[in-house]
Order: C-alpha cells, then structure tokens, then sequence
C-alpha cells in the first residue's frame, strides 16, 4: 500500500487515464499484450546459492545460507526455513532505510506461504540429530531496482538460489558417537536441497471500474489498480497459496480464470529455471579439480616424450654452439667495448676503467712472451729435429738387443772357455 500511494503521487491524472484508455483496446504502455509477461533473465553468482532476477525493470538478489541450530520443540525432525527482504532506497523513492515497512513484510510473508505450505524444500532432510542439531536455511532478498510486480521477481530469486545452494556434509564422530564433524567442501562434496517441486508466484493486477485484468504489472501500473492477486502454482497445476490485496472484489470467474492462466505461465518460468541451474551445474562440474592420480603408463610415456625433446634439445645446442663460437666472442668482445668499469656502477666517487687502454696494457705485456717463442722456433730448427733423431737410434739398439736375446742358447754357453779356468787357476 505505501508503494502504491507513493507512485500515485507522482503520475498525474491524464497519465493514469491514458493508461485505463490503452488498457480498453488491449494495449499496455511499455506494448505488451494483458496477458504477456515481461523478459526473464536469471543469473547466478560466483559463490552457490547465489542468484540474480531481473523482470523487466525489476531487479532482485537472492542468497541462501544455513547454521546449525536447535530444532523447534513441535518439530524436532525437521530443519528450520526464514526469509527476509531488504528493500534498498535506491530502488523507489517510497523506500526508507532501517527496520523493512510494511510492504517489505507483506513481500517476505508471501514468499514464504508459498515455499513453507506447499513443503516444496524437504525439511527433514535438514535433520542432523533429532531434537539437538537441525540445519537453519535463511534466504535474503535485496531490492535493487523496483519497476513493479516485485512479488514474482522475489519468488523466483528465492527459487534460483535453493537450486544452486549446497550444505557441507556432516558426519558423526567422537567417542560416544554423537559429535557432529562438519567437512568442508575440499573434503567432501557439499549436498544440495532436495526440492521436490517449484512453487512459482503469478500476479494479476485489476484496473479500472471494468476490472480490467492484466499479468505482471508495471511500475506505472500498480499506480493505478485497484486490487491485485498472487497465485502460486507448480508445474503439476497445483494451487500452493493465493494472496488477495486491495479493496477492490473479484468475481469467482475472474479468479478461475486466472488461475487457468497462472499454471501455464508456472511451467513456463519453471522451465527457465531448471535450464538455468543446469547450466551453472554444467559450469560447476567443469571447474572442479580432478582428484585421481593418472595412469601409470600414460605418466611413463609422457616421461619418455619429454626426455627424448630434452635430448634432442641438447644435441641441438651442443651443435649450435659450435658453430656459433665466432659469434659468442663477437658478442664478448662488443660487450667489453661498452664496459664501463666495474665501482663506476655502484661507487659516484669512483672513475671507471677504459676497456681500451686495459686491452691494449694486457696485449702489451702477452706480445713479448709470444715473440720469445716464435725466435726460438725460428733460430734453432735442428734442435726441434734432433730430439727424434735420438729417439729413432734409441729404438734400433732397443731392437737390437731384443734380437739377439731371441736368439737360440746351447750347452756350450754355459761351460766357461779353458782359458778363463787357467787364468782364475793361476790367480791363486
């Protein structure tokens, strides 16, 4: 009621007939037909259970968390579910900040009928242990630009997110087997909701004295209506909750045949948004790390491939540099020409050294030695000659003496000759 007085405020009379006007030859402002629904877009964050609507001009963000906490004392099998809205003043000029008004309550009451009494997320599934530990799921939703029918944008966020959240997985543990273990997600793969169906919201708007019906009302037109309806129904065609606002009466075949209309547009939405969480589920699993180790034939031909390039690869540059040996001393000898002296980069008070001078002192002191040698090559060129001379003769009286060792001994050779027997006689 505060959106609407608000928004009245602001158009003028003519506007708001023209409006009526259209509506007679069913036609809308922004050029819809009454019953057409305005352009969904759902996307989804980076984090799960995070999703963002725009219908239209509505612009909404929804994002599921959950605690552990106590279960309520009626329903100690069952987890417990809250939702709370925020409505930002940047998206309408009606909205305050501080604590939410009473259309930020009415908005978080119908999201939540239709999701709490058609059981559509599966509450026991959120048990830990009975009657100690339940899972607490909170959705927040926060306005971020308001151009009408805020209700469905809302309800549908809220859906996107469930879709998308997972818990951590808990196990039990300890001693006497009743510590709660909460794995992290590196551990063990988080669980998703189990939903067992989706209930989506459809708003009609009634203008005029006619009570002309339109769906998914504008920013302009909620101005104008005089009443309006929330049905929320799921793709079976089940009714889940009906929301009638405004002081305006409805006939019981107007309200017939919006629900008729209502569950086409349901399955409709319904299947926007499973294509859409498949395809994050699609992203998701393609960013997910492999954790099995692979194969180890396939490790040791990998191995072997890249050996055999790093073989190849230094036969390469052991090629390379042979060839390239010129170049290198090339490139050496540039580099010394634009050294400056070694302190002179590190020292302002030193000079550096010329690399010419110091090139020319160092040849200046190498030539000498060098001509020494060559003088003595050049003056005594039969010495050079006679130590392989000396060495050839050596070898022949080597030979020599070999050849006459080889040479066959007798007996005779070993009896001395008479003559050295008389010597040696006569000595005595």
């Amino acid at each position: 009621m505060e959106q609407r007085l608000a928004n009245s405020l602001i158009m003028t009379v003519n506007e708001k007939k023209f409006i009526e006007s259209a509506l007679l030859s069913d036609i809308r402002v922004d050029g819809r037909r009454p019953f057409d629904y305005r352009n969904l877009t759902i996307r989804f964050g980076s984090e799960d259970g995070s999703s963002e609507v725009q219908l239209g001009q509505t612009q909404v963000i929804g994002f599921v968390t959950g605690q552990l906490t106590q279960p309520y004392r009626d329903r100690p099998n069952e987890g417990a579910f809250s939702i709370y809205t925020e409505f930002s003043p940047m998206a309408d000029l009606s909205f305050e900040p501080g604590r939410p008004g009473e259309s930020a309550i009415e908005l978080g009451r119908i999201v939540d009928r239709g999701l709490r009494e058609s059981r559509a997320v599966d509450m026991e599934s959120l048990c830990v242990i009975a009657g100690k530990l339940v899972w607490s799921i909170r959705i927040d939703l926060h306005i971020i630009d308001n151009g009408g029918n805020l209700v469905d944008a809302a309800n549908i966020a809220a859906l996107a997110a469930l879709s998308t959240y997972r818990r951590p997985e808990c196990t039990l543990g300890g001693e006497d087997g009743q510590e709660v273990i909460v794995h992290p997600p590196d551990v063990r793969e988080p669980l998703p909701l189990i939903l067992h169906h989706f209930p989506v919201a459809v708003t009609f708007g009634f203008i005029g004295k006619e009570n002309t019906v339109v769906i998914d009302p504008t920013h302009y037109e909620e101005s104008v209506m005089g009443g309006s309806m929330t049905a929320t129904l799921n793709t079976n065609g089940d009714v889940c909750a009906i929301q009638k606002a405004g002081g305006d009466g409805v006939l019981q075949s107007v309200i017939m045949q919006c629900l008729r209309i209502a569950s086409v547009k349901a399955g409709d939405i319904t299947s926007k948004i499973k294509n859409a969480v498949e395809s994050y589920n699609t992203q998701r699993s393609l960013k997910k790390i492999k954790r099995h180790n692979p194969d180890q034939h396939h490790s040791s031909d990998v191995a072997k491939n890249h050996m055999e390039r790093l073989t190849v690869g230094s036969d390469q540059s052991v090629t390379g540099s042979q060839f390239n040996e010129p170049d290198t001393t090339n490139k050496r000898n540039s580099t010394l020409k634009s050294f400056s002296g070694g302190p002179a980069s590190w020292d302002p008070y030193s000079k550096g050294v010329d690399g010419d001078e110091l090139r020319t002192s160092l040849a200046s002191r190498v030539a000498p030695v060098d001509k020494q040698k060559e003088e003595s090559s050049q003056v005594n060129p039969e010495t050079k000659s006679s130590p392989k001379s000396s060495d050839t003769n050596s070898l022949a009286s080597i030979n020599k003496v070999g050849s006459e060792i080889k040479q066959s001994k007798t007996l005779k050779d070993a009896v001395k000759p008479k003559h050295k027997r008389r010597n040696k006689s006569n000595a005595k």
